[in-house]
């Protein structure tokens, strides 16, 4: 019996409300003169506090040494089963704009980008272009573009990012990405594994071939490449199987989208680190179940900027104190993989888990970071079973068995 299956046999329903804080990419890797990771280097008095009165442990996303992406990082937060349930980052894209995919659906994320005259590669993301001028050359295609056989959708997501959806039967997305992760090469074919997914390409291929002439002449955009194809399913939901009412406070569409996809309601929130925790507070008493997420953290590793990934997380423990004083009964600071600045990238390392509760058994640990965690309580786990331990800290799970 999976973890999930078993939990949605003994959750109950109780008042007693769960705030998890997610750092994207928290966890790091010793750098400089300290020798500190990001977390450890970081001033934090108030995440320092929870780690003395709470438990500490370190969770792999996926299983040891797999590197996770966020759509994996995420579901294994929620409870899922990662490699059970995979899901690709269109459907994520499309779901974090708030388009109504359907079953069957398979949806893309575009990257618009640069090509010089020979068809390679000189910016994948070009430049980071404005959402607004994303969208006016999104409209640009709409206009122009006409497809066979399926209809279509093109939306922009955030600054190069776009979601675009095919709805036809027997659509696949057994599908390699067109993106080849590196300057200097062209974008590489893309090739459908059976023949639903061949179906799919063969749209994808009329679609670019007529977008080409259209982006040619556009600077810095004058590109596609087409990541992670997906084919849109129903999910268990998160509200079903935990007994719980859900929301999600989060500012970027793709964790949006995630939330939305196991059925929390997304709430509405502005763009800076404050609004994250004033929509809490505002919405404390409509919800038992609080999905917070931090972007910055993760942004500022793959950069490779150990000092402001520093700043950030200095920046979060600030808003600690909010969080502490609505009283949850369980508060979890963590993130949905490790992102050290040392390599500007996700990574296979576990991720500090910091798990405070009146009903926890505090262990040994004086503060928050990867060291810490590696002696802490909670021990190593994988990410799956976070949830079970939050339920159970909250009193929200029966007895098992006689």
């Amino acid at each position: 019996m999976e973890i999930q299956e078993l939990i949605k046999k003994q959750a109950i329903e109780t008042d007693s409300k769960i705030v998890l804080l997610v750092m994207d990419g928290l966890g790091g890797l010793p750098v400089g003169p300290q020798f500190k990771t990001e977390l450890e280097m970081a001033k934090k008095p108030n995440m320092d506090k929870l780690a003395m009165e709470g438990a500490l442990g370190l969770a792999d996303p996926v299983a040891r040494g797999i590197t996770p992406g966020s759509g994996p990082g995420h579901l294994g937060l929620f409870g899922y089963d990662p490699i059970k349930f995979l899901i690709g980052r269109g459907v994520l894209e499309a779901l974090g704009i708030d388009f109504p995919l359907k079953i069957g659906d398979v949806a893309i994320r575009l990257n618009l980008c640069t090509v010089d005259g020979q068809g390679l590669v000189t910016d994948r993301r070009a430049g980071r272009i404005s959402t607004e001028l994303n969208a006016k050359l999104c409209e640009k295609i709409k206009a122009r573009v006409k497809i066979s056989g399926a209809e279509y959708f093109l939306e922009p997501v955030r600054e190069h990012r776009a979601a675009l959806v095919f709805r036809a039967k027997g659509l696949g997305d057994k599908i390699a990405d067109s993106d080849p992760q590196v300057v200097g090469k062209e974008p590489l074919l893309m090739v459908g594994e059976d023949e639903a997914s061949r179906k799919t390409v063969r749209l994808v291929d009329e679609f670019l071939a007529q977008a080409k002439p259209i982006l040619k002449e556009e600077k810095p955009a004058n590109m596609i490449l087409f990541r992670g194809f997906a084919a849109f399913q129903e999910y268990p939901q998160f509200n079903d199987i935990y007994k719980l009412k859900a929301c999600a406070i989060a500012q970027y569409p793709m964790y949006r989208g995630l939330a939305r996809l196991v059925g929390m309601e997304v709430l509405e929130v502005g763009a800076e680190m404050d609004d994250l925790f004033s929509v809490l507070k505002e919405n404390w008493s409509k919800y038992n179940f609080f999905f917070v997420h931090i972007k910055k953290t993760d942004s500022a590793g793959e950069d490779g900027d150990w000092a402001r990934k520093v700043e950030v997380i200095q920046a979060v423990d600030k808003q600690i104190p909010k969080a502490v004083k609505l009283k949850p009964e369980v508060l979890v600071i963590t993130g949905d993989h490790s992102t050290p600045s040392r390599l500007k990238a996700h990574s296979w390392h576990p991720v500090p888990v910091l798990l405070w509760s009146k009903n926890i058994r505090p262990d040994l640990a004086r503060e928050f970071g990867e060291r810490s965690c590696s002696q802490g309580g909670l021990g190593r786990f994988k990410m799956k079973y976070l949830m079970g331990l939050a339920m159970a800290n909250a009193l929200k799970l029966e007895k098992f068995g006689a």
